[in-house]
């Protein structure tokens, strides 16, 4: 019988997050953030575009890249990143660009809430937690791909609260990634029809995805999600019913 394994030590546990740290203090203390802007692209957008054009493959890479830092440090502009992406690489390469670099970016947060802060932060919470923990964990995937569908929350609080709440890493990376397409292809459209935008000096629309024609579907992904939850929740109520 195998010895039941002893838990890491807690510079090791610690480690990530110092990591994550590191990477926000040289972001922000640099000025980096700033460039997650309409102002800079429109500066910038011409190298952009030779950029891309030159080397779509490198370019593409390093897009991932910056929407995962900017996820993992949350830099306000996700929206604009996605903007950007539809911009420089087309609504669905941008968007599914932007998918990539957001999911990574996201499951990172995840894992160093979960390693960093997760023993901590549950053996010191309030027993209420616990029976949210207990709901939220029967019907993780669909809870979360509504909170990923219709932005209730701050997207780096969706990022932090499943880890702290025992999600597993599986139902948390598939609802984030089918979670936020709907709302990157959005986006994204709106990024690929920037060149008109620009020209004119002006900036695109962010209250677009306010419109009964885009919300109302979202709202309706939304629902679907929550089926299987209304399901369980009726079959648990008959159940009950048939055993009185």
């Amino acid at each position: 019988m195998s010895e039941p394994r002893s838990p890491p030590p807690l510079w090791r546990r610690l480690l990530p997050l110092v990591v994550l740290l590191v990477i926000a203090f040289a972001v922000y203390g640099s000025g980096l953030h700033r460039y997650a802007s309409f102002e800079a692209l429109e500066q910038h957008h011409r190298y952009l575009d030779e950029l891309v054009a030159a080397r779509p493959v490198a370019s593409g890479l390093g897009f991932v890249l910056i929407y995962a830092i900017a996820t993992a440090v949350s830099i306000p502009g996700a929206v604009f990143l996605t903007i950007a992406g539809g911009f420089l690489f087309g609504m669905l390469w941008g968007a599914a660009l932007s998918v990539t670099g957001a999911s990574i970016g996201a499951i990172g947060v995840f894992l160093v809430a979960r390693t960093s802060l997760g023993d901590y932060l549950r053996s010191t919470a309030a027993p209420w937690l616990g029976r949210m923990r207990k709901g939220f964990n029967e019907n993780a995937l669909s809870y979360l791909l509504v909170l990923r569908i219709i932005p209730l929350f701050p997207f780096w609080a969706v990022n932090i609260v499943p880890a702290l709440l025992g999600v597993e890493l599986r139902a948390y990376a598939l609802a984030t990634v089918i979670g936020i397409i709907p709302g990157a292809l959005v986006f994204a459209s709106v990024g690929s029809g920037l060149d008109t935008v620009i020209d004119r000096g002006g900036e695109p629309d962010l209250d677009l995805i306010l419109e009964p024609a885009i919300l109302g579907p979202l709202v309706g992904l939304a629902v679907l999600a929550l089926l299987p939850v209304v399901y369980k929740r009726l079959k648990g109520h008959r159940r009950a019913d048939e055993s009185r």
